[in-house]
C-alpha cells in the first residue's frame, strides 16, 4: 500500500511560482502524477512521469510552466509551478499507478493511490 502525503501549497500573486512536494510512505511507484480540482470543475491530469527514465507527460493548459520532479533517494515528488496563474487555483493531488504498472496517462482513472490534496490559490 503506497501513502502519499503532499505539502507546498498556499496562496501567490500572479506571475509567481510554487513547489509541491509527495512523500511516498509505504512503497514506491514509478509511475506518479499530479492532478488538481478547482470547485465546480473536474479533477484534472496536470502532470506524470515515469522516473525510470525520466519520462514525462503534461497538460497542455501547464506546458513550459509547471515541471515534475522526483528524488528517488527520498521518495519524493516535486511539482515545480512557475508563471502562476488564477485559473491554477485549486485543490492539487498527488497520484500513483499501482507499482510494476506503468501506462503514460493523465486520466485520473488510471491512478490506484491519492494524496489528500494540497490547496493552491493564485490571485491576480
Amino acid at each position: 500500500q503506497v501513502h502519499l502525503v503532499e505539502s507546498g501549497g498556499g496562496s501567490v500573486q500572479a506571475g509567481g511560482s510554487l513547489r509541491l512536494s509527495c512523500a511516498s510512505i509505504g512503497g514506491t511507484s514509478r509511475c506518479m502524477g499530479w492532478f488538481r480540482q478547482a470547485p465546480g470543475k473536474e479533477r484534472e491530469g496536470v502532470a506524470w512521469v515515469n522516473k525510470q527514465g525520466p519520462f514525462t507527460r503534461y497538460a497542455d493548459s501547464v506546458k513550459g510552466r509547471f515541471t515534475i520532479s522526483q528524488d528517488n533517494a527520498k521518495n519524493m515528488l516535486y511539482l515545480q509551478m512557475d508563471s502562476l496563474r488564477p485559473e491554477d487555483t485549486a485543490m492539487y493531488y498527488c497520484a500513483a499507478q499501482r507499482p510494476g504498472y506503468c501506462i503514460t496517462s493523465l486520466r485520473s482513472d488510471t491512478f490506484d493511490y491519492w494524496g489528500q490534496g494540497t490547496q493552491v490559490t493564485i490571485s491576480s
